[in-house]
């Protein structure tokens, strides 16, 4: 079955489906999300996209992104999609939204409007080789200091989150 991802205006109405290559090879808007997961030190799990990813392979990012399904809402899909990439899940608290448009090297192009959720999680993650390199724990003073130095190792949707929404993330209250 071909993946399809929800195509969407500007203030989040469906408008359509589309496989999701063709969104990205035609750079149409649609909606996505990204999930933070902090730990009880608050600090932030990332994660390193696999290799065999087709778009940004090996680049750090947040703990899961991905693309609702019809009918799911922002709060399922990020669940599942958690549970798919890092073999955990957690309860999720949706905190902002954003558009942005980033192009490819190889001729794709992310136009999303993403929800960005965040979590809390304190184990260990399974991680699914399929999507995920490695991950690491850092504090997100050490994350926004490693963008500013090596901007290269990180996807352009986690960079432009870290640009225009710090403080959304940073004044999250982890519960002790």
């Amino acid at each position: 079955m071909i993946e399809q991802v929800i195509l969407v205006d500007e203030q989040d109405n469906e408008v359509g489906l589309m496989a999701k290559m063709e969104a990205h090879e035609k750079a149409v808007l649609h909606r996505a999300f990204s999930v933070f997961v902090f730990n009880d030190k608050k600090e932030l799990m990332l994660q390193q996209r696999a290799k065999e990813k087709y778009h940004s392979p090996l680049l750090w990012t947040n703990t899961c992104c991905s693309h609702q399904r019809k009918g799911e809402s922002n709060l399922e899909a990020g669940k599942r999609r958690l549970q798919e990439e890092m073999g955990f899940t957690c309860d999720l608290e949706e905190v902002f939204s954003f558009i942005y448009k980033a192009p490819f090297d190889n001729g794709l192009t992310e136009h999303e409007l993403d929800h960005v959720m965040i979590g809390q999680f304190n184990g260990k993650p399974n991680v699914n080789p399929e999507e995920v390199e490695a991950y690491k724990w850092m504090t997100l003073e050490s994350v926004k200091k490693d963008i500013k130095e090596h901007p290269e190792n990180y996807t352009a949707w986690f960079k432009i989150i870290f640009e225009k929404s710090y403080d959304k993330i940073a004044n999250f209250k982890v519960k002790k």
